[in-house]
Parts: structure tokens; C-alpha cells; sequence
């Protein structure tokens, strides 16, 4: 019973986890598209004909991407092994990027202000984020619903698999061979002995030299 719920909750993780990397997928290739974009842009002229400052949304977008995607690996891996140490790593990480967001999400629904502590983007492509955002803020609320709840599950399924323990190895694949295993243990008969009792070879020869005299 307690192999079927840990290969359960083992499960439960990987596919939870699943949706960070969907998403980590989805900004790489939507900053990968952003970069291609940005050079197009820029054409022929030098990077100091533009604002002096660095495309930092992109490499932000990059880097949140491949930070998703790394995440989902360790994540994976933790589910597989069920290691401790792993699972811990994950969890750890993962409450922190949770808090990171809810910090986020609390700037920009409280602050009206929110742009003005970022720096200017050169790219432009921040300002036509913000625009497809907010004409699909609906499809983007449940989205970020999603996000926050898969990262949620992701933290309870490790925390659950860390208290179900390692694998454990075992050669036996069910209670009744272990218990069949265990009964030579149990009942304990000594066994008969391998070898046959015979006469000595002289008890003959005393014998006959009896009957002689």
C-alpha cells in the first residue's frame, strides 16, 4: 500500500511540474521571437544609435524561461529518486519563487506606479507585452491561476513524497513472497542430516572371530 501512494504522489509531482515547463518553454521561444524581432529593428545601425540602455526584458524573459525549465528538471528528478536532499532543494526553491511572484503581483496591483521603478526598455517589446496583457487580462488571470496553483501542488505533492521516506530497495514483489521468504525463519526444523550412518568396516571381522572361538 505504501509502494501504490508513494508511486502516486511521485506522479502527482511530475505532472504538476509539467506546467512550469510548458511555461519555461513558452518564454524561451517568445524571447527568442523578441530577439529576432529586436535585431530586425535595428537593422544596420549600431546598438548606440538606440537607448544606451540593455534589452533587459529579454534576457529577463530568457532567463526566467530557462530558470523554469532547469526547475522542472530538478523537480523530475526529485519525483524519480524521491531523494530527500532533493526534494528539499526543490521546495525551497520553488517557496521562493512563489514569494517572488506574490512580492510581484502585490507591487503592481497596489502600487499605480509600478513602471516608473523599471528601467526604460530600448526594445520597446515591454510596452507591447503590457498591451497584450491587458486586452487579454481575462485569459491571463486564469493563466497566472494556474501557474500559482500548480506551484503550490508542486510544493505539498514533494513535501508529502519527503515524508513517505527514500526507495527502499526490495527484492520481493509482493507481501506473500516476503512472508514465504521469512518462514524458514519462523520454523526453524532442523534438517536431516546429507550422509547415512554405516557399520564401522571391523564389526564384521569381531563378529566372525567370535563365532570362531
Amino acid at each position: 500500500m505504501a509502494r501504490i501512494i508513494k508511486s502516486c504522489l511521485q506522479s502527482a509531482l511530475k505532472c504538476v511540474n509539467l506546467i512550469m515547463a510548458m511555461v519555461g518553454i513558452a518564454m524561451i521561444l517568445y524571447g527568442f521571437w523578441m530577439v529576432r524581432i529586436w535585431q530586425r529593428d535595428m537593422g544596420g545601425s549600431s546598438f548606440d544609435d538606440f537607448n544606451s540602455t540593455a534589452p533587459w526584458f529579454i534576457y529577463t524573459f530568457l532567463g526566467t524561461g530557462i530558470t523554469l525549465c532547469l526547475l522542472t528538471c530538478l523537480g523530475h528528478i526529485a519525483a524519480d529518486t524521491a531523494n530527500g536532499f532533493c526534494l528539499f532543494c526543490y521546495m525551497v526553491i520553488i517557496s521562493v519563487l512563489l514569494l517572488v511572484e506574490t512580492g510581484i503581483a502585490a507591487d503592481v496591483l497596489l502600487n499605480s506606479e509600478w513602471e516608473k521603478d523599471l528601467p526604460e526598455d530600448p526594445t520597446g517589446r515591454f510596452h507591447d507585452f503590457k498591451e497584450f496583457i491587458e486586452s487579454n487580462i481575462d485569459i491571463f488571470k486564469w493563466i497566472g491561476f494556474i501557474i500559482f496553483l500548480g506551484q503550490g501542488l508542486s510544493v505539498l505533492s514533494a513535501m508529502a513524497l519527503r515524508a513517505c521516506g527514500p526507495n527502499q530497495c526490495s527484492n520481493y514483489d509482493s507481501d506473500e513472497e516476503f512472508n514465504q521468504a521469512r518462514l524458514p525463519l519462523i520454523n526453524n526444523h532442523p534438517q536431516q542430516p546429507a550422509y547415512v550412518i554405516v557399520d564401522p568396516p571391523f564389526a564384521n571381522k569381531n563378529e566372525a572371530w567370535n563365532m570362531n572361538k
